[in-house]
């Protein structure tokens, strides 16, 4: 129990140094490649696009017939990525990233992934917020959240409802720098995808899959999530 808390410190300890780490480089960074004035209109119009689109997030308007209450997930017993995916039957795959820094102005433009769901690629210059979504953002959108360095979780909306339950339980648990999002057109029954900035210049995709539901399906994704969040190729806090 001691080690396993004690393992659990010390990823958030990683955790803080890399928010550290990602605020300096977000101060060099900002507004890299477009003029602010240029941004803001944009910004105004994503907002309302994505309005329109009905998007929503965990900050109270997730439909609960999607993502119910009451789950619960059991406590982490396996903190090593690799031993965690095997044991839950999930596969770790890398995917050749591409794009990074690659914006579309076109709310409307849709970008053919080379995996799916998503990695890296072209996306949309503003990205989606941080929650978990009972109606998905665009992949353009979220595409963008993983190049500031997020993880997000995706899932068949088909799943049964207990298990939903208990995704939105993980997510709750800790929610920093995740998003949590239904993907009903992906081959798996849960899935996670990161981007990560290194190797140059484009970084690398990274993604677990699962085609089925096992109880040690939960440690694989803590791990994914504990390993890959924070390291996208534009950190941003």
């Amino acid at each position: 129990m001691s080690s396993r808390r004690e393992q659990k410190e010390a990823l958030r300890r990683e955790r803080e140094q890399r928010e550290k780490e990602a605020q300096a480089a977000q101060a060099r960074k900002r507004m890299v490649g477009y003029g602010g004035g240029f941004v803001l209109v944009l910004a105004v119009v994503a907002v309302l696009v994505f309005a329109l689109a009905g998007g929503d997030d965990s900050s109270g308007n997730v439909d609960p017939d999607v993502l119910p209450g009451g789950g619960s997930v059991p406590e982490q017993k396996e903190f090593d990525l690799t031993k965690a995916a095997a044991a839950a039957g999930c596969k770790l795959r890398d995917v050749k990233a591409s794009g990074s820094f690659d914006h579309t102005t076109d709310p409307n433009e849709r970008v053919k992934y080379n995996s799916n769901p998503p990695t890296s690629g072209r996306h949309y210059v503003i990205p989606a917020d941080d929650g978990a979504y009972s109606t998905a953002p665009t992949d353009e959108q979220l595409v963008h959240e993983l190049e500031h360095g997020r993880v997000i979780i995706w899932f068949k909306p088909s799943l049964p409802k207990d298990t939903r339950a208990d995704l939105l339980a993980l997510f709750d648990e800790d929610s920093y720098q995740l998003v949590l999002t239904p993907r009903a057109n992906m081959p798996y029954q849960v899935a996670a995808s990161a981007w990560n900035g290194t190797p140059e210049p484009s970084g690398l995709g990274r993604l677990i899959t699962c085609k089925s539901v096992q109880p040690e399906m939960w440690d694989a994704l803590r791990a994914f999530r504990d390993e890959h969040r924070s390291n996208g190729p534009e950190p941003v806090p």
